[in-house]
């Protein structure tokens, strides 16, 4: 029996991050006085990665990491007379400003559309996920978007997704999967709430123990056939 009701994560899934990111990182950087190269960029990333397994596992308030990372930023480099909360600020209007699709997610949706419902389960400032959704033509494709800034808790928290369960009209567990690239985030949070998962890993990361996914797949085509009932192991 095919899915009809699919929750999508966003960044890492359908949206390119690494780029959005990487923009508004040297933006941001400029706008600091700082020299942008890969390597600052890369430490940037991270830092701010570390943070987000942090709040996933409930140990930082996202308040906090919002700048946490510019000030960890400044302090890996010396950077002692830059405002790292004035960098934080510009950073997420950056961020803001740049939403990507990865190459064949739009023909993915376009597939999809009007086959499932669709929505969108992120982790995320609402703001700065919206934009984005509008700037990317993502937000075209969905019934719904579920931020973590809006609902009030980060996946793979149970709450969120009783969250996303309860604004969502006749919710049926059985004929719902969650496709996303994160095992912390997407996949675990699908499981804590008892529900298939799709784990898309275009660049054959190892499954590690801390989440099992129904479904592991490559490429598009492979999220394509688990929700329309070809399903993938």
């Amino acid at each position: 029996m095919p899915y009809t009701t699919v929750l999508f994560d966003a960044d890492g899934t359908l949206l390119d991050f690494s780029r959005s990111e990487d923009e508004a990182v040297r933006a941001t950087m400029l706008f600091a006085g700082i020299t942008p190269d890969d390597e600052k960029v890369a430490t940037y990333s991270r830092i701010n990665d570390g943070l987000w397994k942090m709040l996933e596992r409930g140990e930082i308030e996202k308040s906090v990491l919002l700048y946490r990372r510019f000030e960890l930023f400044c302090e890996h480099y010396g950077y002692g007379g830059v405002d790292a909360r004035a960098m934080a600020r510009e950073y997420m209007e950056q961020l803001s400003q740049r939403g990507y699709m990865l190459d064949g997610a739009s023909a993915l949706l376009d597939s999809l559309y009007g086959k499932v419902r669709m929505y969108i389960v992120t982790n995320g400032v609402d703001f700065i996920q919206r934009r984005r959704y509008a700037h990317s033509g993502l937000d075209k494709y969905f019934d719904g978007l579920f931020i973590s800034g809006e609902l009030g808790f980060e996946k793979p928290d149970k709450r969120y997704f009783e969250a996303v369960e309860a604004a969502i009209s006749d919710f049926d567990a059985s004929t719902t999967i969650v496709i996303g690239d994160s095992l912390t985030s997407d996949i675990k949070g699908a499981s804590n709430y008892s529900l298939d998962s799709c784990w898309y890993n275009p660049k054959g990361k190892p499954c590690t123990d801390v989440a099992t996914p129904t479904y592991t797949v490559s490429d598009f085509q492979g999220v394509y056939n688990v929700i329309m009932g070809a399903k993938e192991s």
